[in-house]
């Protein structure tokens, strides 16, 4: 194998499980690639038996979190650290999905030096605004997720984070997750998916640090993987990150292209997402 490493940011309640069918394209391609699991995710995440079948809800809804003790600047401090240690062995791409994408940020801020490229895939990116800044506004209006709620359990700020339970049995709430997260996948995909989730995700959305530093995050080159089918993170809010950066950096803007994917679909069927990201590659 030669040329770049790939360093891959998973998104909200996810994992570096995530990435295996495309790590393996990408491996059969030819390319290097590992997929980070952000600080209390993958192995050191929180389960607990209530969370099991039959399950408890009662107790699951209160179980002690692990996450509520780490911040982004932990997850930001992690990713670096694995891309410091990529970076001995040649260049580093970094990548990242959905919120994967704040730590994208957070991380081309810190280092700029250490990245040859950004990918994002169909992840936020925040420029003007913080997270929430742009949750509140008209792209984000219509995101199915909102359509989701029922998944929620437990009082975030009792707990510290946002828990969800994905072995829900529900058949709306089923439904309107895989609406909103695989709209091009079967039922049965969106179940398999779904167990691959890990029931709590952060508070902790970065705020200013998640923004663009235009000094050091504007000096790498980026791309962008819009995801045209996506109903999570919205088509016209990925396409405000882009204009917003290209607007402030007319001199590097971002190289853009476009998956017919839903938001996780290329997850699961990764060949042409595979074949753009070893483009990029050289």
């Amino acid at each position: 194998m030669s040329g770049p490493t790939f360093v891959f940011v998973h998104g909200s309640n996810s994992n570096s499980y995530t990435w295996a069918p495309l790590l393996r394209e990408l491996a059969l391609r030819g390319h290097r690639g590992l997929a980070v699991d952000l600080p209390g995710h993958g192995p050191g995440a929180a389960f607990s038996a209530a969370y099991q079948a039959p399950q408890d809800l009662e107790g699951f809804a209160g179980a002690e979190p692990v996450l509520s003790r780490y911040t982004f600047a932990d997850t930001i401090e992690h990713v670096t650290g694995v891309v410091r240690r990529a970076v001995e062995h040649g260049p580093v791409i970094l990548a990242g999905h959905s919120r994967g994408g704040l730590a994208l940020t957070g991380v081309g801020n810190a280092v700029p030096e250490l990245l040859s490229r950004i990918v994002y895939i169909g992840a936020w990116c925040c420029v003007d605004g913080t997270v929430e800044d742009y949750q509140s506004g008209p792209e984000h209006a219509n995101s199915a997720l909102n359509d989701t709620a029922g998944v929620l359990l437990g009082d975030p700020a009792t707990l510290g984070v946002l828990r969800m339970n994905w072995r829900t049995a529900d058949p709306g709430l089923l439904a309107a997750l895989r609406a909103a997260m695989l709209a091009d996948g079967s039922m049965s995909e969106l179940l398999a998916y779904l167990n691959t989730l890990e029931p709590d995700e952060s508070l902790d959305g970065g705020g200013e640090l998640g923004k663009a530093d235009l000094a050091n995050w504007g000096r790498i080159p980026r791309s962008y993987i819009r995801l045209a089918g996506d109903r999570s993170l919205p088509l016209a809010l990925q396409d405000r990150f882009i204009a917003e950066a290209d607007a402030h950096l007319p001199e590097n803007p971002f190289e853009v292209r476009t998956l017919e994917s839903s938001h996780v679909g290329f997850l699961i069927r990764p060949a042409r997402a595979a074949e753009l990201l070893a483009y990029l590659a050289g």
